[in-house]
């Protein structure tokens, strides 16, 4: 992580503290454990605020294609350092919000990677984020979310009308704050999935 990346978010940090999360980029232990699970078939990837791209890189070490991500950021300097850093990938600048209504309508992923500050979101706006993931996610996608808090950063009751369960697949100390990952999916799963997940 240089210098220059960190300096970039400290300054996003200070012009908009409850929507970037951290004062500093998430670091390479958790950026491994965010996307361990996630192979070149669970692709293509939606990543939503990917920042200056950790979780990204991250991805592509484990074999998605760059033309397969599509990163949605809301920081202007951050979006161009995406498009500049990975040109094949498809880089918005927009409000998660607004995504499936324009350039992601009628798209479907295989998996959505989040470093999107959940905590600070109203809960209707996590709600709608979710519901609008999910009827966008192959039948055998997951959400990927980390939290710097002590529990699942999504509350119970949105879960449980949405259908989904989280599980924490994680949670490493090496990270500025420490944090933990959860896999949010549908809970009623394929069998094959769960198969697969058990012999893995």
């Amino acid at each position: 992580m240089s210098r220059l990346d960190k300096r970039r978010f400290l300054l996003a940090w200070l012009r908009a503290p409850l929507r970037i999360a951290s004062i500093t980029p998430s670091g390479t232990r958790l950026a491994g454990l965010m996307t361990k699970e996630i192979s070149p078939a669970a692709g293509p990837v939606l990543e939503l605020g990917p920042g200056t791209g950790v979780f990204t890189g991250a991805l592509l070490k484990r074999g998605i294609a760059e033309s397969d991500l599509t990163l949605v950021e809301y920081e202007a300097d951050f979006a161009a350092l995406l498009q500049g850093r990975f040109p094949s990938a498809k880089v918005l600048q927009l409000d998660v919000r607004e995504m499936w209504s324009g350039p992601l309508s009628g798209r479907f992923f295989g998996s959505v990677v989040s470093g999107l500050p959940l905590l600070s979101m109203k809960p209707d706006d996590v709600y709608a984020l979710l519901e609008g993931c999910f009827s966008n996610l192959r039948p055998y996608g997951a959400f990927y979310q980390f939290t710097y808090g002590p529990k699942c950063p999504v509350p119970a009751e949105i879960l449980d009308s949405l259908g989904l369960v989280a599980a924490k697949i994680g949670r490493t100390l090496r990270n500025i704050p420490p944090a933990a990952v959860y896999r949010i999916s549908r809970r009623y799963q394929p069998l094959l999935q769960i198969e697969q997940r058990h012999a893995s």
